[in-house]
């Protein structure tokens, strides 16, 4: 096998050759004749590098090659992130004939004794699970990749860490300690209870010396102190997914490469002058003798010569704010566009027609602010906020700014002054004009730009607790970017909205008239009636997932909102006659398909689901006209699912949508009686122990019902999670 580079690719070519036999067996091919060993076949390989920093490399113990892992139920999971050590908890096939049942409950008994409490180790008095610990295997893995084949490609991964899982025996030392607590309760109850005192004893009190700098570094070097600090450092309980989890599924097309232009790959690829000078560096004299410059100047000449996603990084780095046709000018004629435009995406956001650097961009991890100490993260959100502010006016109050996001007053302005500027008496105005002209001739990147925002808004509210009903909101008629709102205009919008809602409410009286006149025809038959809002908007909003509804406003991303929707569904209103019976199939078969995979979903989680298939979809698609939260709903009930009320707990901080749950009730296999049990356990308890549930199952659908049965309908609608078991998306960790 050998390899070749080339300067206009963005990846590595493997070259298969054949073996050749000689007289004493098969040679390898480079001790073969060149001529009589051709090229078989050419691979591309490709370095993807999203999950460079977060690959792991878990390695388990040996088990039968009849059994994979995701056979065998994860009860629980949890990581010391700052360690890389990893706790798996999973299940012991007790039905198995190899297990020793009487070992196990002498196991058991040693380790709870004989009394049940919450807090045993093993509640079905049986050692049906085990603990695994992980341990790193070596310090360096910059050599080991891991490899994904498909359609002739090959794409490498880089590891971040390998860890090997162990059996964890910590139960034998839970075992000693009660060993111990029982004789020690033995010997008091032993003693006589009319012991004499114990004579009075007399104790010095001495006063410690202050610690020197060196015996604190001593101390803080010490074994015993960085044993007490690991075992400091908080467990963080994860969720495990399965194999067939969609959730795997998305996480695992990052092991593909995203960009094959060569944008992403820049170490791969290398010009004859930079593949030279690899082979052969300059000598230290030649570097001594160029002038220096400072570290935050770079001249047009040494940014040409480095790659392009390093330059388009670096110049929204420094101006912050950009139009396209200007960075196009920058990097020069000859650059392709459509490289450019796929480079931008990564490091910038779209704000009213023009580029804004990411805020991760300006504010790495691991960084804070000069100003007040605040961590990245937090503000990175801040600054997010004022960017999506941005999307919906020209102008933002600084105010208003530093109330949601609590920042102070040096970071909001910091975050101003790199988009906007001040404007007397009215506040700060975007510091660049509307730029129609990209909107016009990229709506393919607008659209995905929307759809990113949607994601952003959704957690901005979230995390800032903003009310959708309060957020700005832009007249139906406007075209062009918002302006300023005069008092008079508030009035006449205030007057025209008081009207629509009038001819609404009339339009639902006249509604109800008609379906009790229907109801005392047809005294059998009850009509069921939809809740309406007050506004008498809850069917005209559209869905979060829309991209022409998801910013609750008519400019997104600078896009108005009627062209961000398509153009023919400005309102959220899916098309009638046939066009709309399209819709409603394909969105059926979205759901039917969805609820066969996942069987449980909150709404939350399917309308990102739905997220995930529209930007999947190619623009244009009928989907894009606008989908409602009360549509989505119906046609899942009409799928042959149901609404599980499930009893949240008062203080929950789950969302109205994440509390809104479906499960598929009847799918046609033998599993529907033991999941419809299920979910009637869970209509009435948040969250349920197994042993419970086992019991319930077998007291309705009889004493033959099998453990693996019971294993796949847990594994099909709940998880577990701190001992407890959950159904799919209701856990508040």
């Amino acid at each position: 096998m050998t390899s070749s580079m080339g300067h206009r690719s963005a990846f590595v070519k493997l070259k298969l050759k054949d073996q050749v036999q000689g007289p004493r067996g098969w040679l390898p091919p480079s001790m073969a004749n060149e001529e009589d060993d051709p090229v078989v076949q050419e691979i591309d390989v490709y370095l993807a590098k999203s999950l460079a920093e977060k690959l792991y490399l878990f390695q388990y113990p040996v088990r039968p090659a009849s059994m994979t892992y995701d056979d065998i139920p994860h009860l629980s999971a949890k990581i010391k992130p700052k360690q890389q050590k990893v706790e798996l908890e999973m299940a012991i096939d007790t039905l198995n004939p190899n297990y020793c049942r009487s070992k196990g409950e002498q196991i058991a008994l040693n380790v709870d004794g004989a009394c049940a409490d919450e807090t045993n180790t093993y509640s079905s008095k049986l050692m049906d699970k085990q603990t695994f610990c992980s341990s790193q295997t070596t310090s360096n893995t910059s050599r080991y990749a891991a490899a994904l084949y498909r359609q002739g490609e090959l794409h490498l991964t880089p590891l971040h860490g390998i860890l090997q899982l162990r059996p964890s025996f910590s139960y034998l030392d839970k075992a000693d300690a009660k060993h111990r607590e029982r004789e020690a309760a033995n010997e008091a109850g032993d003693s006589s209870q009319d012991e004499a005192e114990e004579d009075v004893k007399q104790i010095t009190v001495r006063f410690s010396r202050p610690e020197s700098e060196q015996a604190r570094q001593r101390r803080v070097q010490s074994y015993e102190f960085l044993q007490k600090k690991h075992a400091e450092e908080p467990w963080v309980h994860l969720h495990y997914y399965g194999l067939r989890d969609s959730r795997s599924e998305h996480e695992r097309q990052y092991l593909l490469c995203q960009g094959f232009s060569g944008v992403e790959n820049t170490e791969l690829v290398k010009s004859p002058s930079e593949y030279l000078m690899m082979l052969m560096p300059p000598s230290q004299e030649e570097e001594k003798d160029k002038p220096v410059a400072p570290s935050n100047v770079l001249s047009m000449a040494q940014l040409r010569t480095l790659p392009l996603a390093d330059q388009i990084k670096i110049l929204m780095k420094n101006v912050k704010v950009m139009p396209f046709a200007n960075l196009m000018s920058l990097l020069g004629p000859s650059v392709d566009s459509v490289a450019v435009l796929r480079g931008i995406q990564k490091v910038a956001m779209l704000v009213q027609g023009n580029w804004v650097v990411k805020s991760d961009i300006l504010y790495p991890k691991d960084s804070s602010s000069p100003h007040s100490g605040v961590p990245a993260e937090v503000l990175c959100r801040g600054r997010d906020f004022v960017m999506w502010k941005f999307t919906q006016s020209r102008w933002v109050v600084r105010k208003e700014v530093a109330a949601v996001t609590k920042l102070c007053t040096e970071d909001v302005k910091d975050f101003l002054e790199h988009m906007a500027v001040v404007r007397i008496n009215k506040g700060w105005e975007f510091i660049l004009p509307y730029d129609g002209e990209f909107i016009k001739k990229h709506p393919d990147v607008v659209q995905r730009q929307n759809m990113l925002w949607i994601g952003i808004q959704a957690k901005l509210e979230k995390v800032y607790n903003l009310v959708k009903e309060a957020m700005p909101k832009k007249p139906d008629g406007q075209s062009g970017p918002v302006g300023l709102v005069s008092g008079d205009q508030r009035v006449q919008v205030a007057k025209r909205q008081a009207q629509q809602n009038h001819v609404l409410l009339e339009r639902e009286l006249q509604q109800r008239k008609e379906q009790l006149q229907a109801s005392a025809v047809l005294p059998g038959v009850r009509i069921k009636e939809e809740p309406m809002s007050e506004e008498g908007e809850d069917e005209e909003e559209p869905m979060d997932t829309s991209p022409g509804g998801g910013l609750h406003g008519g400019l997104a991303n600078g896009l108005p909102a009627m062209r961000a929707a398509g153009g023919d569904s400005f309102n959220g209103h899916p098309p009638s006659g046939s066009a709309g019976t399209l819709v409603a199939r394909e969105l059926r078969a979205f759901v039917q398909a969805t609820f066969q995979k996942q069987f449980v979903l909150t709404l939350s989680e399917l309308k990102r689901l739905f997220n995930l298939h529209l930007a999947s979809l190619p623009p244009g698609h009928m989907l894009f006209s606008g989908i409602s939260d009360r549509m989505l709903q119906d046609t899942v009930l009409a799928a042959g699912c149901k609404q599980i009320l499930v009893p949240f707990p008062p203080q929950t901080a789950a969302s109205p949508d994440e509390q809104k749950v479906f499960a598929l009730w009847e799918s046609g296999d033998i599993s529907d009686q033991h999941r419809q049990v299920l979910l009637e356990i869970f209509s009435k308890n948040y969250r349920v122990r197994r042993n419970m549930i086992q019991a319930r199952l077998t007291q309705e659908c009889g004493e033959d019902l099998s453990k693996q049965e019971v294993d796949k309908v847990l594994k099909d609608c709940c998880v577990s999670y701190g001992g407890m078991w959950y159904l799919k998306g209701t856990v508040q960790s």
